[in-house]
């Protein structure tokens, strides 16, 4: 089974009632930030929020979960300038609880920071029971412990530790402790040292010893292993423990198992002061999900969807109807008719569907139906690349000069020039429109072939009215698109975070001028149709400036049958940039300068470093000439999050910040390069050093990879869509609706038994009937479906790893 999962930190999080802080921040001049960790490992951070003890972070982050994790933890730190930053306290969830805040708002009480509570990792141990004789022919017991290895223990200031264990023999009149040796740079160490303890004596045992009573209760005596990072000249850093009676020995005189580390005491703490508080919403999801052929049957119904008639009959209009109050239950569809080249004809059978319903022109595409919901997840899936061509420049200018834009009269604050902010806000307004106006050659042929239907199916539901064909598409690209993107960039990857609050007023009224523009272009509006005088005074520069033409010829040039023709100058995309740690090329392994700060962008024609971000590049690769991207081995280099850039000459070594930036840096890399005629099959995991592959101790500097290089499927790198996970998804969401597809069942047998609806059935007139038998025949057909699916699961459930394997290592202290 593949197990996956995503966390989200919730757009609207925010703090109250931070308490103090020690060192020289005064609570009332407290500058926080929040971050959100795994384990120990921090993943995202939030801007600095100046001088609050009640800061509004308002940022959501949605990642993909790339490994194991024990904890989603999320800390607020007091910014420092001339010292490390300090923490304010911290929220921490373990993972087998996050299924209780699932989609849900809550206050959580901030707890201390404490250095011996912040833990990860597990620890593999063996334990073996003997007897022994003595000088004087007495029998006595010897406790032998064996740590063998330990697995993901954390990062020390962004690297691998140096590692060491203590093992101690721990009873009521006795502590034992002996040490093994350190490991160095590696948070996977491979201790394999075997300690003898003496557990019991006779009284005739007269050699000198640590016990202070004649017998000791073997069922009082624990091992306690405790794994600590070397600092050599500092205090060593406490990585966690775990605790082991001795009486597990009773029954069987050997035990094997792996340990979760635990914080010091197993977690144990003192009432702290009351440190104030965060507000979360959280969206956890795992999927567990089967081989392909499970899915094969539902997915082919699902995809069969746009030939059923009526539309409202098949099994994907089925799953939005008895979902339609659930938004994220159409993503995983659209997903799957997209990489499957089925979303256009399905999205147009429900667009002619919701058309016929639909009684009034100016009111088209107006609800949250199932057509405009796919077409809002078709737009952010497939042009996420069009709005960072079309408004990033922009965007990243209106941020960065932050010009003062407010022209509300009851808003502006003193000193304000009203004349100015209308002159800053008109440049910024006609930047964005002029830029979304010129960029149709660089709309994706997808959403123009969606727009194109749309035009031709208002048209023919309203063909008295000139302007519906324009509205029909406007409301979608400039309402629900750029308007949304302009907004909110930050939830687009148009910016790293939220912007401030001025700035983000002055997006908001550029994001009001353009919904504006965009729905005046197409109807015609009035000038005296705006609610606010403000605004009515500002749309009057506008109005000389032939908007309305140029928002028709937009929308003409978007969805004409026309084909647009590339010039073969396709414009630059950036994917992906961000800090990251290099290995310099060509230099000694132990070099003091064997890893650099860099700059990394990779944009669809070419992968570049710089010295810091917006400098000239130091180095540039062609996308064309990489051969392969894939992850390097931590003993490599003795770092986490590493991986290689194979290309014509020497691979380039990278260490991402995280693990869910290194998980984003093998994607986006592998997907931009998947193409290449020169890919390589194989490649090493480990790096040259010392005349030898340290993978394989191949001499050979040139010879051919030790290990297969992972496959991609070859789709659009807008479209990389795993089917079995969306359908899974599908299939979740059917099982948590199973009564709703039981009612709807019976409402249709109802219909075809009393020919027609009954209306003293309520519950009836939620679903969308046009032919009972049909949509009957299709719920028969889903349910079958869903019961052999539901089987699938049960069966894979049952083969859960044994407790205190690997994969389910024991928690806590064990008796």
């Amino acid at each position: 089974n593949l197990i996956t999962a995503e966390g989200k930190d919730g757009k609207h999080s925010e703090a109250k009632n931070l308490g103090p802080v020690s060192g020289p921040n005064r609570q009332r001049d407290l500058c926080t930030f929040c971050t959100i960790s795994l384990d120990q490992e921090e993943v995202f951070r939030t801007r600095v929020f100046d001088k609050s003890v009640t800061p509004f972070y308002g940022e959501d982050f949605y990642f993909e979960i790339p490994r194991p994790f024990q904890c989603l933890s999320f800390y607020v730190y007091a910014k420092s300038v001339f010292q490390r930053d300090l923490p304010v306290g911290k929220v921490s969830i373990r993972k087998d609880d996050l299924c209780k805040y699932n989609g849900k708002e809550d206050w959580f009480g901030l707890q201390t920071v404490d250095p011996n509570s912040e833990v990860q990792g597990k620890v593999h141990l063996e334990m073996r029971l003997n007897e022994v004789i003595t000088e004087n022919g007495s029998i006595g017991q010897h406790l032998l412990v064996r740590i063998i290895e330990c697995k993901e223990l954390p990062l020390i200031s962004g690297q691998n530790c140096d590692p060491y264990a203590t093992v101690s023999l721990v009873g009521p009149a006795r502590s034992d402790q002996k040490k093994t040796k350190v490991k160095k740079k590696t948070s996977n160490p491979h201790f394999d040292e075997t300690f003898f303890f003496e557990v019991t004596r006779s009284s005739s045992y007269s050699k000198k010893s640590h016990f202070q009573v004649e017998e000791e209760d073997i069922e009082k005596l624990e091992i306690k292993v405790d794994l600590w990072n070397n600092e050599n000249l500092a205090q060593d850093v406490f990585l966690g423990e775990t605790r082991v009676s001795v009486k597990i020995l009773r029954n069987d005189h050997i035990h094997k198992a792996w340990y979760l580390l635990q914080p010091k005491g197993n977690g144990s703490k003192s009432k702290s002061d009351d440190l104030g508080s965060l507000r979360l919403k959280l969206t956890y999801i795992e999927d567990t999900v089967l081989p392909s052929a499970c899915y094969t049957p539902l997915c082919n119904l699902l995809l069969k969807s746009p030939d059923v008639k009526p539309i409202s009959a098949s099994a994907a209009h089925i799953l939005g109807d008895i979902c339609r109050e659930r938004y994220e239950a159409v993503l995983p569809l659209a997903r799957l008719l997209l990489h499957h080249n089925r979303f256009v004809p399905f999205v147009s059978a429900v667009a002619a569907l919701e058309l016929d319903n639909t009684q009034e022109a100016n009111t088209i595409f107006r609800g949250n139906s199932l057509a405009t919901r796919c077409i809002d997840d078709m737009m952010k899936i497939v042009g996420k690349n069009y709005l960072a061509v079309t408004l990033k420049p922009v965007i990243d200018e209106i941020c960065e000069s932050n010009k003062t834009c407010e022209i509300d009269p009851v808003k502006l604050k003193e000193g304000d020039n009203v004349e100015v902010n209308k002159e800053n806000l008109q440049v910024y307004v006609q930047k964005v429109f002029s830029s979304i106006t010129q960029s149709s050659s660089s709309c994706p042929p997808l959403m123009c072939d969606v727009f194109r239907s749309l035009r031709h199916l208002a048209c023919k539901r309203f063909p008295g009215d000139p302007h519906v064909q324009y509205s029909a598409v406007s409301s979608f690209v400039f309402l629900r698109f750029f308007a949304v993107a302009v907004l909110s960039p930050h939830s687009f990857q148009l910016r790293p975070h939220h912007p401030d609050p001025e700035i983000s007023r002055t997006l908001t009224l550029i994001s009001k001028t353009i919904q504006t523009l965009g729905s005046w272009g197409s109807l015609s509006k009035k000038l005296s149709s705006f609610k606010e005088t403000y605004m009515y005074d500002f749309f009057k520069s506008f109005q000389e400036d032939k908007c309305i033409e140029k928002v028709k010829k937009f929308l003409d040039e978007i969805s004409s049958n026309v084909s647009k023709e590339s010039s073969g100058l396709e414009d630059a995309v950036v994917l992906k940039e961000g800090e990251v740690q290099k290995r310099a090329q060509g230099r000694k392994r132990l070099g003091k300068k064997n890893f650099k700060k860099r700059w990394l962008r990779v944009t669809n024609r070419e992968l570049s470093y710089h010295k810091h971000k917006g400098k000239e590049a130091l180095c540039t690769i062609s996308v064309k000439n990489i051969q392969a991207v894939e992850k390097l081995d931590e003993s490599a280099f003795n770092r986490k999050n590493m991986f290689q850039v194979v290309h014509s000459e020497k691979p380039l070594y990278v260490q991402a910040g995280n693990c869910v930036e290194a998980s984003e840096w093998l994607d986006v890399l592998g997907q931009v390069s998947r193409c290449n005629e020169g890919r390589l099959t194989t490649f090493h995991p480990s790096n040259y050093t010392a005349g030898a592959w340290q993978c394989c101790k191949n001499q050979n500097s040139n010879s051919p990879g030790c290990k297969p290089c992972t496959t991609t499927v070859m789709d659009n790198l807008q479209l990389d869509i795993d089917c079995d996970r969306e359908t899974e998804r599908i299939f979740s969401l059917l099982s948590s609706n199973d009564t709703k597809l039981q009612n709807m069942e019976d409402a249709c047998a109802t219909m075809v038994v009393y020919q027609g609806p009954q209306r003293e059935q309520e519950e009836y007139s939620k679903f969308t009937i046009q032919e009972p038998k049909e949509t009957f025949q299709t719920l028969q057909q889903l349910r079958n479906i869903m019961r052999e699916l539901q089987n699938q699961h049960l069966i894979r459930n049952d083969t859960t790893a044994q407790y205190g394997s690997l994969d389910n290592p024991i928690v806590g202290k064990t008796s």
